[in-house]
């Protein structure tokens, strides 16, 4: 189990900052022996996890990472289903739209639909950010209990943007405003100049849950046009919660 949790860790080195990578690059990410760590990386290419960039001795990820990341959002009836909202919400607006899962404290997208206006924002599909920093992440952290998102969160929050909670109490008063409203905002956290929107929903049966988000220039962006894409996200998730029977749906209309 040890070679898999390593390999697991190799495999976490990959961003779309850093899409190939020299043994050297591995040793140092991650404090591992040059000797092991270069074993490591033979046999996972031997495997198919890994592959050799043409014409150099830079390892990056095979093409059966691609397609195992493509069978899991076949997968998942709830996954499928948020993509196919927002594509039709990016397609209707013209912004940049992501589904995005939780991963521990952080937020991860899974798939994306780029927007089609002249001025386009958005976050690289794969990059981790802070979930307590982002609209997308306090979608999903709503969904927790206030002692589960501070055990999430050990140690003080370190906000990169001046606009993010700055301590666990912010946090939570922020949560509590989604869990009430439905959906979280964000203005200039994860990149400057732009806003999101997102609505989570979760799936009864499977346990899984996913955050629909929008993005998109708060400079170009009126009220109005702001107002507009939240119903319709809104109206999307609402449509999904119901259909996979969404335990957190069914508990905001009881109260």
């Amino acid at each position: 189990m040890a070679t898999l949790a390593n390999a697991a860790d190799v495999l976490r080195c990959f961003t779309p900052e850093r899409l190939e990578l020299t043994l050297t690059d591995v040793v140092a990410l991650l404090g591992t022996p040059k000797s092991s760590t270069s074993r490591l990386l033979r046999a996972m290419r031997d495997a198919g996890f890994l592959e050799m960039a043409p014409g150099s001795r830079r390892y990056r990820p095979g093409i059966m990472i691609f397609e195992l990341g493509t069978t899991y959002r076949r997968a998942s009836t709830l996954l499928a289903r948020a993509d196919e909202a927002v594509g039709r919400l990016s397609r209707r607006f013209g912004h940049t739209g992501y589904v995005s899962v939780l991963d521990g404290a952080d937020v991860v997208g899974v798939a994306h639909h780029e927007g089609s206006s002249t001025l386009r924002v958005g976050t690289p599909i794969g990059r981790r950010l802070a979930a307590f920093s982002s609209s997308t992440g306090r979608s999903l952290l709503a969904r927790r209990g206030d002692a589960e998102v501070r055990a999430l969160h050990p140690e003080p929050l370190r906000p990169a943007s001046p606009h993010s909670p700055r301590d666990m109490n912010a946090l939570l008063a922020l949560l509590a405003e989604v869990r009430h409203q439905g959906y979280a905002i964000s203005l200039e956290e994860a990149n400057p100049g732009v806003g999101g929107l997102a609505v989570a929903v979760g799936e009864r049966a499977t346990g899984e849950e996913v955050s629909l988000n929008l993005v998109y220039p708060v400079a170009t962006v009126s009220v109005s046009e702001r107002q507009a894409m939240l119903h319709a996200l809104l109206a999307e998730a609402t449509e999904i919660a119901t259909l996979v029977d969404d335990p957190w749906l069914a508990a905001r209309r009881a109260a």
